[in-house]
């Protein structure tokens, strides 16, 4: 149990040290094992002009819940080296949480896929989006993220 609060830790400390990341008030709520959780809560400067969350901010989601996930299962090394995205219905609800897991790690690529979830004031889960991606491996080891203080 302790692992994985130091894992979830090191994973936010990682998010905390993206500046676009900390703009959306975007957090880990899961990080180990090749499973990665983000979520953000919405406002409305993350709608579009039909008051659905915007494309881009699952989009975002997607890219870091993946590539996190990735990082869980080899290190955090990575790169996203692409994705693709479906959207499958608006995004409505009051947080949107990209849920992604590792499909298959291998030693310079990485597949994982997300499921886009937007939660309403019940908690209850609604499914918006579907991405898969592939994370490379980098060669080189990313510099520490700076403590948080």
């Amino acid at each position: 149990m302790e692992a994985r609060a130091s894992q979830l830790a090191f994973g936010q400390q990682v998010l905390d040290a993206q500046p676009f990341s900390v703009l959306l008030g975007a957090r880990l709520t899961a990080f180990g094992d090749g499973v990665a959780v983000l979520e953000l809560d919405v406002r409305d400067e993350l709608r579009q002009q039909n008051g659905f969350v915007h494309g881009g901010v699952l989009s975002y989601a997607a890219d870091n819940a993946l590539t996190f996930a990735a990082g869980a299962a080899v290190g955090p090394s990575v790169l996203t080296a692409g994705f693709t995205i479906d959207y499958l219905r608006p995004a409505r609800g009051e947080v949107l949480r990209a849920r992604a897991q590792v499909v298959r790690p291998g030693r310079t690529r990485v597949v994982c896929r997300c499921d886009l979830l937007m939660v309403d004031a019940e908690g209850v889960e609604t499914l918006c989006a579907v991405a898969q991606g592939t994370i490379a491996v980098a060669a080189e080891r990313p510099p520490e993220p700076a403590a948080a203080g």
